[in-house]
């Protein structure tokens, strides 16, 4: 059985302030209709791949458009290009807000960095509540960090706000056999629908999640071990 139920390594991841409290984000100024033709070209090329001809049709576009600038930083962040970073700080004051707290939550966990990205992640989610795609990045850091409640509960919101989310549902899947739970994987397999390919690598990522958690407790275990020596050593 868990020969089948494998799924894929890679996990897929302001408001001005009024007298002590948060106000909502301004509302985005609408693009002219040709710049939204430009804009939709340069989301279809980015995500057929083609990212340096997206780049190129966004290069045409005012930068003064916080549309075009959180395009840029997404396509800068695909080709892991610095320039991505102050793109998303840019965004910050915005109507976009949650958006760049999102962006710069994805760099953060493609440095590792658990926590900035929790930082991040968990300031997008608060700004924009019911979009699936930052839940999902937010329980994918969560379950880096084997914080399993609160990964299981932001992919289970991703998975319901968008049934169609089918990365929130490889990522549960994960999360499942991490656990050993592989009768509610496997269910969760069938029910999302999941192709073979899809869970092609699910168990892999699940033993990395293992392995690296017994490696922390190795680490710790030793840890104790060379303080308790030390003392010892101290009091003789």
């Amino acid at each position: 059985m868990k020969a089948v139920i494998a799924i894929t390594a890679t996990l897929m991841l302001a408001g001005c302030a009024s007298n002590g409290m948060s106000s909502r984000p301004p509302e985005c100024a609408k693009p002219a209709s040709e710049q939204e033709l430009a804009l939709n070209l340069a989301d279809n090329m980015a995500n057929e791949g083609r990212l340096y001809a997206s780049l190129a049709n966004l290069e045409g576009l005012p930068d003064s458009l916080v549309q075009v600038r959180l395009r840029k930083a997404r396509v800068l962040r695909l080709m892991g290009r610095s320039e991505a970073a102050p793109l998303y700080e840019s965004l910050l004051r915005t109507c976009l807000a949650a958006d760049g707290e999102h962006g710069l939550g994805q760099l953060a966990a493609a440095k590792n960095d658990n926590a900035a990205a929790t930082l991040h992640l968990e300031r997008a989610v608060k700004m924009a509540p019911t979009d699936d795609k930052m839940r999902n990045d937010l329980g994918v850091v969560y379950l880096n960090q084997r914080r399993i409640p609160e990964a299981r509960f932001e992919f289970m919101t991703a998975m319901e706000l968008k049934q169609a989310n089918t990365l929130a549902a490889l990522n549960m899947v994960t999360l499942l056999i991490y656990q050993d739970n592989w009768k509610a994987a496997s269910e969760l397999v069938t029910r999302a629908d999941l192709s073979p390919k899809q869970v092609a690598e699910a168990q892999a990522r699940a033993e990395k999640l293992r392995a690296s958690a017994n490696k922390v407790v190795a680490s710790e275990g030793n840890r104790r071990t060379e303080v308790a020596d030390a003392s010892s050593s101290a009091i003789k």
